[in-house]
């Protein structure tokens, strides 16, 4: 077995985003949206393109990671320059096979070498624990002016944090697509069945 995880080319790029369709496919929603949210990405001017990455087997891609510009709004109003990342996809049938945990171990520590003081992200501790995450209400961040459970962050900076009470995770717009126009780009794709399955967050 070969193992290479390397930037995305040009060439990857819809390749990737359908692999990212198959991963995220009636997880969260029927149908879903991160395949769309990838596309308009790479045009936002706080993509770090530099920490674009995907995973391939054997020459097959696999899994890819990116990496967007973030910030965390203080009480005194200023602002901490943080990261985040997202979409992560691991193609269906690699899943459970600690695929996700090498490509995302690596991808923070290029992060760390680019000079990323700290990422927050909105995950599962279960899963993002294992790799250092730990809760941002712990250190008495809050996410969009509350406290959850499910906001997680990574100090890449020992100490960067420090001081972060009450400060406010605002998630970058970029995320926000407009769903329209992400059903619009859906239709590019071969045709898959929307399901509402149970456990999902949206209907």
């Amino acid at each position: 077995m070969s193992l290479v995880i390397r930037r995305e080319e040009k060439s990857d790029e819809r390749n990737n985003e359908n692999l990212v369709r198959e991963a995220f496919w009636n997880v969260y929603k029927p149908g879903c949206l991160e395949h769309y949210v990838l596309h308009v990405m790479r045009s936002s001017p706080g993509f770090i393109n530099d920490l674009n990455f995907v995973m391939e087997e054997d020459g097959e891609l696999i899994g890819q990671v990116v990496f967007h510009e973030a910030e965390l709004v203080m009480k005194d109003g200023s602002k901490l320059p943080i990261a985040t990342f997202g979409p992560i996809g691991i193609r269906p049938d690699k899943k459970k096979k600690n695929y996700g945990t090498v490509l995302l171990a690596y991808a923070m520590n290029k992060a760390k070498e680019y000079g990323i003081k700290a990422l927050l992200m909105e995950g599962n501790i279960g899963f993002y624990g294992k790799l250092g995450f730990t809760r941002a209400c712990d250190k008495g961040i809050l996410y969009h002016g509350e406290t959850v459970d499910f906001l997680l962050c990574s100090e890449l900076e020992k100490g960067y944090l420090s001081g972060c009470e009450g400060a406010d995770y605002i998630t970058p717009s970029i995320y926000y697509v407009d769903e329209a126009e992400a059903e619009k780009f859906d239709t590019s794709f071969p045709y898959k069945e929307k399901l509402k399955l149970k456990g999902q967050l949206f209907s």
